[in-house]
């Protein structure tokens, strides 16, 4: 039976009341306390890891300095944001007031942390893998009845003396449950479904990896979250409910032994350049900002002081040559491949990654290894709507990501597991 020396381990990162909280530009008071804990997860399989943070997001310059600190070698290691719109704020350069620093260093010292102990925690494992029905709560946020991505991978390790180690899930549904109304620290809909597998599989370390939400959640529109107003179908009671039945859809999952044999990853770097949407100058843009907020209620204020603010910056003199390079990753876990993109990745680009590279039971995560906003692909840009008119604002970039950009992505990605099925075959 072949094996792989695997550990898993967990760090309470859980914020004291007070401190602001992030994924909503209407909501300026902080948090009051918290619902459930949040947390980091960290997943090593011989010399690679995947560690999963309970926040927002974070950026290359605070993962790059998580890397720098753990006992892996930095390119051996994919940090991925929850993306729980119930954490605090971590996005360093984006126009998101309340960064707390102290927050910030104990964030690093958590992750360095759980990959040490994780690390430490290395044995023999067996490795089982399979795919839950669509536990049917993603819907497209976009167009009614649009494509989602239904894919519900179920990764289980368990030592060779039968003890559990780890219980991987992902899942293509935003963790945007609860509302700008929320003030209660939460991991949303995912922490739940960690609890049940948890209760379920004792001794397990549940890990849920958030897919390609870009343009899924369960049922409203983006544009939604633009108010404190209150929602019956934003509450901690539907976070139960979504996540017990994530959950449920995973544990019934047939799982079958894989080869456990090898663990690589391989990096691809593509640079994305920038289309501007907005056709007003910036000194009209931040005129007519200012004249609304002077108007508007608080949620609208303080919407609109980030703007004010992005507009006031403006655009750098040639938006044509202004390129992000960006990172891809791809895992190679046994025959489990699994590939991390940065940002909120649309379905669509889940569904060409796993075409491109032939394999319908590919692992496809987004906001791996930096949160530089929406990467909508080409399909999407005649429609326009937040995530392509107006997300960029508020993530600090300079414009929207070009068309293309997600689709050269894709390609990346495809070109770096074709790599690592050649390293396994060398």
């Amino acid at each position: 039976m072949s094996t792989l020396r695997v550990g898993a381990a967990l760090v309470d990162i859980t914020p004291p009341a007070g401190l602001a909280m992030a994924g909503f530009a209407a909501r300026s008071e902080p948090a009051t306390g918290a619902h459930d804990a949040l947390t980091v997860r960290a997943l090593v399989v011989e010399e690679t890891a995947l560690v999963i943070v309970d926040v927002l997001g974070l950026d290359r310059t605070t993962i790059g300095a998580m890397k720098a600190r753990a006992a892996l070698p930095a390119e051996n290691i994919v940090i991925a944001a929850l993306h729980t719109h119930g954490g605090p704020q971590t996005l360093v350069g984006r126009f998101i007031p309340g960064l707390d620093a102290a927050y910030m260093q104990r964030l690093e010292d958590a992750v360095v942390r759980a990959i040490s102990d994780a690390l430490t925690a290395r044995r023999p494992a067996v490795m089982s893998f399979g795919s839950g029905a669509d536990p049917g709560v993603a819907k497209n946020r976009r167009h009614p009845g649009g494509l989602t991505d239904p894919h519900l991978p179920v990764l289980s390790f368990t030592g060779t003396d039968g003890s559990p180690i780890a219980t991987l899930v992902a899942h293509a549904c935003h963790p945007v449950v609860l509302g700008a109304d929320n003030r209660l620290w939460t991991a949303d809909y995912p922490g739940v479904t960690r609890a049940r597998i948890e209760v379920a599989r004792p001794g397990t370390m549940a890990i849920f990896a958030t897919g390609c939400t870009g343009d899924a959640n369960t049922g409203h529109s983006a544009y939604a979250s633009w108010t404190l107003s209150a929602s019956n179908t934003r509450t901690f009671d539907a976070a139960d409910r979504i996540g017990t039945a994530v959950a449920e859809k995973a544990l019934a999952a047939p799982l079958g032994l894989h080869a456990a044999t090898g663990a690589s990853i391989a990096r691809r770097t593509v640079p994305l350049g920038f289309a501007r949407r907005e056709t007003e100058t910036m000194d009209a843009l931040a005129a007519r900002w200012r004249a609304e907020s002077e108007a508007g209620d608080a949620a609208r204020k303080a919407l609109l002081s980030g703007w004010i603010a992005w507009a006031e910056r403006g655009l750098p003199d040639d938006l044509a040559t202004c390129r992000l390079d960006v990172e891809i990753a791809a895992l190679r876990w046994g025959d489990i491949e699994i590939v991390a993109l940065p940002g909120e990745i649309f379905a669509e680009t889940a569904h060409t990654v796993r075409a491109l590279i032939g394999n319908p039971d590919a692992i496809v995560i987004g906001f791996a290894d930096d949160n530089p906003g929406y990467i909508p692909p080409a399909s999407e840009f005649p429609f326009g709507g937040y995530e392509v008119d107006d997300a960029h604002r508020y993530y600090g970039q300079p414009a929207t990501f070009a068309p293309g950009s997600a689709e050269a992505l894709a390609e990346a990605a495809a070109d770096a597991v074709r790599e690592l099925r050649g390293r396994s075959k060398a």
